[in-house]
Formats: structure tokens, sequence, C-alpha cells
């Protein structure tokens, strides 16, 4: 399988479907995995309005506005990572929509985008920060039943061994961020594949607490996955 593919895919293969919002996968074939998000909120200024609907981390494809449309009226775009720029860019585009940025990462997006602090506008979604390093900077949003993060954990097979349904990324399995342990949600959305829907907290619980003494056969696990 290829490692990861460009362009506007022909195709999307829906996953996460809650109440709360949905997920997608452009490219099911690829090794990334990598998987996009849309939440509905309801509209602040009128209940009887479509909810708000926010894109997380996208990327495109046919059939991704007809998904958005079912949950509501897009309000923006979201970039959680310097890494997920993706195509945040034209779905903003699209939909005539901002792109929003936590104020401490730089998508390096060419096009303007909001910067955002404390929490997603109109949501109450905490917008917090969970990787701060030279090379990497990320945030996650939390809602207390809902965590969204771009690569902080992942279900996809480079980010897992033994027999966890959620890892912590292979490079940051040394010292996992702090806010790891402060996170207890219902459900997990992860920039790179399936999310988990049940039973999320224990699974986080035990990816957090285990990270460090499975480095070894997760970077092995990974380095085989990446070469397969």
């Amino acid at each position: 399988m290829p490692l990861k593919q460009t362009g506007r895919a022909d195709a999307i293969t829906e996953i996460d479907r809650f109440e709360g919002g949905v997920g997608w996968i452009a490219y099911p074939e690829e090794t990334m995995q990598r998987a996009s998000h849309a939440l509905a909120v309801p509209s602040a200024d009128d209940e009887d309005a479509e909810a708000d609907v926010w894109v997380i981390d996208p990327v495109d494809g046919d059939g991704v506005d007809e998904l958005l449309a079912e949950l509501g009226t897009v309000t923006g775009v979201v970039v959680l990572m310097d890494r997920h720029a993706r195509d945040a860019e034209a779905v903003a585009d699209r939909h005539d929509v901002p792109i929003y940025v936590p104020s401490y990462v730089d998508p390096e997006i060419d096009a303007p985008t909001q910067p955002i602090t404390g929490s997603l506008p109109g949501t109450d979604f905490e917008l917090v920060r969970t990787v701060d390093w030279p090379i990497w900077d990320e945030a996650a949003l939390y809602d207390g039943e809902t965590l969204v993060v771009g690569d902080l954990v992942g279900t996809v097979d480079y980010f897992l061994t033994g027999r966890e349904h959620v890892g912590v990324h292979p490079m940051l399995r040394i010292a996992p961020p702090s806010p790891l342990t402060d996170f207890t949600p219902d459900r997990i959305l992860t920039g790179h594949g399936d999310g988990i829907m049940q039973a999320a907290a224990r699974d986080l619980e035990y990816a957090a607490d285990g990270a460090r003494r499975r480095a070894p056969k997760a970077w092995l696990n990974s380095l085989s996955s990446m070469l397969s």
C-alpha cells in the first residue's frame, strides 16, 4: 500500500458516526490512514437553525460536501497541528469560511488564518495544547465527552502494539505528553485511523500508562508497518 496518496479522492469512506459528528477517510488503502472529522454544534444564535459544522484536519474527496450538508452549515475549518494543513484551504474556500488554527500552531497554509485560544468559538470544546516541541506543535479539542486529536494518539497499525486499541504516537512514547492523563473521553477521534467509540477513557489510560514500557515493541511494529 502507498504510504500517502495525493490529489482529490474519487470517494470517501465514512467512519466515527455519532450524534455530534462524523469522520471520513479519503484514501482507505494508504498506510497513513489519514482521518478527517466534522463536529456539529447547535447554533448559539438560533436554536431552530441548522447546526454549526466545524471541519477538522480535512482530506478532501468526492462526497465530503454531501456528508457535511447532512450535519448543518459549515462554520469553519480547524487545523490542529503544524503538519495537518492537508486540504483545509480547498474546503474553506469552497464553503467561504475561515481557517482556524491554535495561536501556537503554524501549518504553513498559503491563506489567511484565524488564531484561536481557550476554546473553539461558540462551542464547549476546550483547546488543549498537547505537544510543544521545536519541530512539533499540536492541540486537541475536548468537551468532556469527545476528544479530537491530530497525531497525539492513533489507531492504525504503526501507532499500536500488544493489546492497545489506541496508541501514543511512536515519537512521543518515551515522554508521553502530560495532558494525556487529563482526558477521560467517551470517544476519541484521531487523525489517523478509525476512532474509539466505546470504552475510550479506559483505552486511553492503558495507552498512556504503558506507552514508554511498550515503546521498543511499538517502534519495531511501526517500522514493519511502514515497510510492508
